[in-house]
């Protein structure tokens, strides 16, 4: 049995979901239509199908659960999610996995402005995110840790993978991109490398999944070369601050 989310206001649905799942581990929620904080604190075990687009904060607080999307999501997807794993069918609003702290997010197609903002890590808490398309501009504002895949498929003539500012703020974590890049929308504190061996297996796992969650080819992604992103120094600000 599946829950009809249609124009309930999205606390009745939430509610729905919540009694569902305590009596099994996965629910179907169809007709969504931008209803708020589905999925919020889902813990290990559980899983959320969504049919329609959720709204804003989907997933937030993830705990360990499993969300995935068969449409497109607004805002703040993966908001300071905790693990578990976020697959999205389409594209993706602003502020996509906001000071994540580990888990995965699997985008198949465009990710809007900051992605992956203020994603951190700690010791084997690592959170990825994996863009199947473009990203808008600010893609990894202020990154402290993780990993961002951008894996530009699909872009039109003079279409950019990423836009202005990317990894502004950047002090941790790493970012790989596929293919051709502007590098005039760079950040200054950033540095452009060749992938070193731990990288290319850390990558080569990422796109396999990414292939098996979206049917792509695994080849096709692969006959492309990828660069890593990593910032320069691990206080881009230091020159504001007052010396100690």
């Amino acid at each position: 049995m599946s829950i009809e989310a249609g124009l309930e206001r999205y606390e009745k649905v939430n509610e729905m979901i919540k009694a569902e799942l305590s009596k099994k581990n996965l629910t179907s929620v169809k007709n969504v239509n931008g209803q708020r904080y589905i999925g919020c604190a889902l813990d290990r075990g559980k899983t959320i199908r969504i049919y329609g687009t959720p709204g804003n904060d989907m997933a937030c607080y993830l705990n360990g659960g499993r969300v995935e999307v068969f449409g497109n999501c607004q805002d703040a997807v993966g908001n300071t999610m905790n693990g578990g794993e976020i697959i999205v069918h389409g594209h993706s609003g602003d502020a996509m996995g906001y000071g994540m702290r580990d888990g995965q997010i699997f985008i198949r197609d465009n990710v809007a402005c900051r992605g992956g903002i203020h994603m951190k890590e700690f010791e084997q808490m690592k959170p990825v995110l994996v863009i199947g398309q473009s990203a808008g501009s600010f893609l990894g504002e202020y990154m402290a840790g993780g990993t961002i895949v951008l894996l530009g498929l699909g872009l039109k003539r003079g279409e950019k993978i990423f836009g202005t500012h990317c990894a502004s703020g950047m002090h941790g974590g790493k970012i790989f991109v596929r293919g051709a890049f502007p590098k005039e929308n760079l950040s200054a504190n950033i540095k452009v490398m060749n992938l070193g061996n731990e990288d290319k297996k850390e990558l080569d796992a990422l796109v396999k999944k990414y292939c098996k969650c979206f049917k792509a080819d695994y080849d096709e992604i692969m006959a492309k070369p990828f660069k890593k992103l990593v910032p320069a120094t691990s206080r881009p600000y230091a020159n504001l601050y007052t010396a100690n």
